[in-house]
């Protein structure tokens, strides 16, 4: 009967607990996925809703123009970019991309944006809370898109301002993450 030697044992420990390779990368390109498909469907909205904006600035505007683009855009800025993505949502979907990473599965990997979003395998008041926000926001579009030239490219201008805020915290948040895993990796070598 063959025992393993020191060596030998100590080799076949680590492999047990360490994750294969073709398992971390997959795990890394769920992260990449999530949170690369997120960022890219805003961006995409941004510059959609950015060209809408400039052209608004093309007619004559009145005060009552300029009163309500700076409303919109102050508005936007804090109620959806400071206080909706940077201290509550853009905090969760990080979470949940670097969760991807080691609990992937095919439907996760595969639906890697929209798992980060808590549209699926989340707690029911959190899926709710996802699908409700997102009906909503397609009832907004499309009311919006009945707004004539320039108040539409003016109202749209703070969302591009929260949707851009909603992209940067993301990032940051992101890089946030790393920077820490980084200082404790660092610190424990």
């Amino acid at each position: 009967m063959d025992t393993p030697s020191g060596a030998q044992a100590i080799s076949e420990t680590i492999d047990a607990e360490l994750p294969s390779v073709k398992h971390t990368a997959i795990g890394y390109i769920a992260l990449l996925w999530g949170l690369g498909g997120v960022i890219a469907l805003f961006t995409l909205a941004i510059f959609r809703l950015l060209s809408i904006s400039i052209d608004a600035f093309s007619f004559s505007l009145t005060w009552t123009h300029w009163a309500v683009f700076f409303t919109s855009v102050l508005f936007m800025a804090y109620a959806e970019g400071y206080r909706t993505f940077q201290k509550t949502w853009s905090p969760r979907v990080v979470k949940r991309a670097f969760e991807l990473q080691n609990d992937w599965t095919l439907v996760r990997l595969l639906l890697a944006p929209f798992y980060c979003m808590s549209f699926f395998h989340a707690t029911r008041k959190r899926r709710v809370t996802a699908w409700i926000t997102t009906l909503l926001i397609v009832l907004l579009v499309l009311l919006m898109n009945r707004l004539a030239q320039p108040w539409r490219g003016l109202i749209d201008a703070g969302v591009v301002v929260g949707l851009s805020w909603g992209v940067a915290s993301l990032i940051l948040h992101t890089l946030s993450i790393i920077r820490n895993k980084t200082e404790h990796f660092e610190r424990n070598t």
